[in-house]
């Protein structure tokens, strides 16, 4: 009998790049993937930021590199993908929220958001799949949904439906892209603790609401989210593309 042998989880030799990686849950990201040997380059629009996280990570012996990118700039962020890549992974973080009851939202915030969430995450993914293609490499792209891409959320109405345009291209781009062995999926979290969600568990009332719907009975944190980047980075993900990976300790299984 020859025994059955787990696939590699290792990196080694691959290039990654990940957007919004200088804190919280991209920067949790882009240190699994560095940890696991692939080479990461950083890409954000706050500079100083992403040097300083770069060289945290250079210090514990990590190939790292960097590039000043806004996500939401389609054109200067495509041809700076040309330039530098291919890239085995691509991991994006790049996102934001600005939350408030839905007959209040502005245009100016809708567009805000679905721009970089939506817009901006779409071409990433065509930007990195083009690049792939012409190198003929097979290659992993893995967008940071959310658990709101699941369900709704009270004060998050645009928020909820750029990450629903997400999940739906996320399926799309999988199967035309399958063919070229470039796997697209994403990881939904749930509320998890970060320097841009410290406002948040401020409000006694909203972090009673959080608790109440988390199953597991604790709010998620950015070591949570890192498994699972690094599975669907990996050859122990070869067969999964189109579809989505809840890290939300049980929100929405009700």
């Amino acid at each position: 009998m020859t025994l059955p042998r787990t696939p590699s989880f290792r990196l080694d030799g691959k290039r990654a790049l990940v957007t919004g990686g200088t804190s919280g849950i991209g920067l949790g990201c882009a240190v699994s993937l560095a940890e696991y040997g692939a080479h990461v380059t950083l890409a954000a629009r706050n500079v100083d930021r992403m040097q300083g996280a770069a060289e945290e990570m250079r210090a514990e012996g990590w190939k790292v590199d960097t590039i000043a990118m806004d996500v939401a700039d389609i054109a200067p962020m495509q041809a700076k993908i040309a330039q530098t890549g291919p890239y085995d992974i691509c991991v994006n973080s790049a996102g934001f929220a600005r939350h408030a009851p839905a007959i209040d939202t502005t245009e100016e915030d809708f567009d805000a958001m679905t721009d970089l969430n939506a817009k901006g995450a779409y071409f990433l993914a065509q930007s990195i799949a083009k690049g792939l293609i012409a190198a003929k490499k097979p290659g992993s792209i893995v967008q940071i949904s959310s658990q709101m891409a699941h369900v709704g959320g009270q004060e998050r109405a645009v928020y909820c439906g750029s990450k629903h345009a997400v999940e739906g291209y996320t399926k799309a781009q999988a199967i035309e892209w399958g063919p070229h062995g470039i796997r697209v999926n994403t990881i939904c979290p749930t509320f998890v603790r970060t320097p841009l969600t410290e406002q948040t568990f401020k409000r006694p009332e909203l972090v009673a609401w959080i608790e109440d719907k988390i199953k597991l009975g604790r709010i998620g944190e950015v070591e949570d989210i890192m498994g699972a980047t690094l599975f669907l980075a990996s050859d122990a993900s070869a067969l999964v593309t189109g579809t989505h990976l809840l890290v939300d300790g049980g929100w929405t299984a009700d």
